[in-house]
């Protein structure tokens, strides 16, 4: 599990770039929100890739995927990981797109279409419904029953 953990770390940030150190005084930056950090020393600002992305898409609404690399560093491999996150939404009318990992369709945004992503949901729910099912018969339900015999004597 522990394992599982690390990779996750790993690929958050290799995907986002995390400012840990701050480039003016070598301070710890501490998380403000939005993918903005701030220097606990000397207050200096730095951004993640989410941050820089976000930044550059809001002070250039419809800006492509090349844009935002070319003038912000990310990556276009790291800006698909944030879309497929749902961090952002490629803009209406834009020509790229994403597709729906079980059908193909095409999306502005995250990981599935709404129809298969509410499949997805609807299985789930199936699957642990049906797990309750079991779990409420008993545990006794594949025992042989022991007809005719008594279990308890009462004392007169």
């Amino acid at each position: 599990m522990g394992n599982r953990k690390n990779l996750k770390l790993k690929s958050f940030m290799e995907i986002y770039n995390v400012p840990v150190a701050c480039v003016e005084c070598g301070s710890v930056m501490v998380y403000r929100g939005l993918g903005e950090y701030c220097c606990e020393n000397c207050k200096a600002i730095d951004y993640d890739n989410y941050g820089k992305t976000r930044n550059y898409i809001e002070q250039n609404p419809g800006a492509s995927a090349v844009d935002v690399e070319r003038k912000t560093g990310v990556s276009r491999s790291s800006i698909r990981e944030m879309l497929k996150e749902n961090r952002f939404e490629i803009a209406e009318g834009a020509r790229s797109f994403l597709r729906c990992e079980a059908c193909g369709k095409e999306i502005r945004a995250g990981r599935y279409c709404h129809e298969c992503e509410k499949n997805v949901h609807l299985m789930i729910e199936n699957e642990h419904r049906e797990k309750m099912r079991e779990n409420m018969r008993g545990f006794a339900i594949h025992q042989e029953a022991e007809d005719g015999q008594r279990r308890f004597v009462r004392d007169k």
